[in-house]
């Protein structure tokens, strides 16, 4: 006799549920683990030292760096230093902080007496009788020769400052080069006028952190025009000390007021009297210089050079007076005095262009107070300012400024007003506006602070310092000789025909 059909299959039945309850139960506990996993695994990787951080610190890349995550898919910031970690030589006081407490010796030599100006960490005093011309509370008398000192008070502020040279991208020496130099330029003794640059130099050949890249990671600024540091000769008669042309100086990169034609020098501006300590101070600037009433065609301000024959000084000075549209600014000793900026910035606020003729030499501090004033600057030569400030002018030049070209004066018969006048009101205010948005990238800002949001002469500065030494560095990681063309002269670099292109 067979069994019941329904009991056999009643127990089969249980038998596959049962089964599939177990093999349910496992597929959800190995998806929960799959999940917990993944998730610690991201979580791993954000928190654990990525070795790509410790490569991109050795090699100190010159921009920040980030990592995609693979697994989230969007960058996160490493480190917001990364590659612009700056470390500061400890230089001992006597090629630095002596000179501020010996003020009185800095200008040895001449009654200029520079101790007023070294006050508020380099700016100078504070301008109090602004006259509504200037605004309140950001405006000092500085001397543009306490450029170095007003340098190395933003340093100390510089967000990526490291005590391990190991990780700097960029070595500091916060050398006093302009203040030493102007102790001794008329001394007749040439080995006294050299003798602080070689024991500075001594003394830095002698550290680890030179012997790394040889000095080529090393920088150091000057308030002086570069060729006071090229004496080419030792004939007592010559200009200035032979700093640049020491060995040791020329694997560093100096940062100065004019640069000279050598590869090794670069320009960034002069300080101006205007110091602001927040955002808002240079906005509010800003708008202020957009609405002046600008009533003059053009202006100059300068002190005659009579015993310059056929200098372009002497036929700016010459158009302007004989110009009801130009208003001239007498800067010698028996003018009006233009060490106060309420003079001269009354003045450029009041005029739609500011000529800028070469000086003593290629540049002039006034080219930056025009801009801070919101005057489109005239330039006559390419020396002073297409050829110099790279990092902080646009490569183009007719953008911010007007180019008349004067290659020789002996034949040059050129009307200032005229070209001038030739200019269209859209031409001019296209170039106002761009003049005033580059009042940001030419002040210093109170070294006793720092902006937010804009960056400043500072910055765009230690910018352009810390991308030349990692273009060295490529050098060195592709086999090349990181000597080649660092410190190299470029006779071309003042000519005409290599800027012919702003004509």
């Amino acid at each position: 006799m067979e069994k019941p059909i329904i009991g056999k299959c009643s127990q089969q039945l249980w038998l596959v549920i049962f089964v599939l309850f177990v093999l349910c139960f496992v597929l959800s506990c190995f998806d929960y683990s799959t999940m917990m996993g993944a998730k610690n695994e991201v979580t791993f990787l954000f928190n654990q030292p990525n070795p790509l951080v410790i490569l991109e610190n050795e090699t100190s890349s010159a921009t920040n760096q980030s990592i995609k995550d693979p697994f989230v898919g969007t960058q996160s910031n490493l480190d917001p230093c990364l590659g612009r970690y700056i470390y500061v030589h400890d230089l001992p006081s006597r090629f630095n902080y002596d000179f501020l407490e010996n003020c009185q010796t800095v200008t040895r030599g001449t009654s200029f007496n520079m101790c007023p100006y070294m006050v508020n960490s380099g700016i100078g005093a504070e301008i109090e009788n602004t006259q509504g011309v200037l605004s309140e509370k950001n405006w000092f008398s500085t001397n543009q020769f306490l450029l170095e000192v007003i340098f190395h008070n933003k340093m100390k502020k510089y967000q990526c400052l490291t005590n391990d040279s190991s990780q700097a991208s960029a070595i500091f020496v916060p050398f006093y080069a302009g203040l030493d130099a102007s102790q001794f330029l008329w001394s007749p003794n040439i080995s006294v006028r050299d003798s602080s640059a070689q024991d500075l130099l001594r003394w830095l050949a002698e550290k680890p952190e030179w012997k790394k890249m040889s000095g080529r990671d090393h920088f150091f600024v000057a308030g002086r025009i570069s060729w006071d540091f090229r004496r080419q000769t030792d004939e007592s008669s010559d200009w200035g000390s032979k700093l640049r042309f020491l060995p040791e100086s020329q694997n560093m990169t100096m940062l100065s007021v004019e640069a000279s034609s050598w590869k090794n020098d670069f320009a960034i501006p002069y300080p101006t009297d205007f110091h602001p300590s927040k955002d808002r101070e240079v906005f509010e600037w800003q708008k202020q210089m957009k609405t002046q009433n600008r009533s003059y065609l053009f202006t100059f301000a300068g002190a005659p050079r009579p015993d310059l024959t056929n200098s372009l000084r002497g036929v700016a000075i010459e158009q302007c007076r004989s110009s009801r549209a130009c208003k001239f600014i007498d800067c010698s000793s028996d003018g009006s005095k233009c060490d106060n900026p309420v003079n001269l910035m009354r003045v450029f606020q009041s005029s739609v262009y500011c000529l800028q003729p070469p000086g003593d030499s290629y540049t002039r501090r006034s080219i930056f107070d025009s801009i801070l004033a919101g005057c489109i600057p005239v330039f006559f030569h390419p020396g002073t300012a297409y050829a110099q400030y790279l990092w902080h002018f646009p490569s183009n030049g007719t953008e911010y400024s007007v180019y008349i070209p004067v290659r020789d004066m002996k034949v040059w018969k050129g009307n200032v007003e005229k070209i001038l006048l030739g200019i269209s009101k859209e031409k001019e205010m296209a170039m106002r506006e761009e003049v005033i948005g580059l009042i940001p990238r030419i002040i210093y800002a109170d070294p006793r602070s720092r902006l937010e949001t804009f960056e400043d002469a500072f910055d765009l500065a230690v910018k352009g310092v810390l991308e030349r030494v990692e273009g060295v560095r490529r050098v060195i990681r592709e086999g090349g000789d990181p000597g080649v063309g660092f410190a190299e002269a470029d006779d071309y670099k003042y000519t005409f025909t290599e800027w012919e292109r702003f004509e």
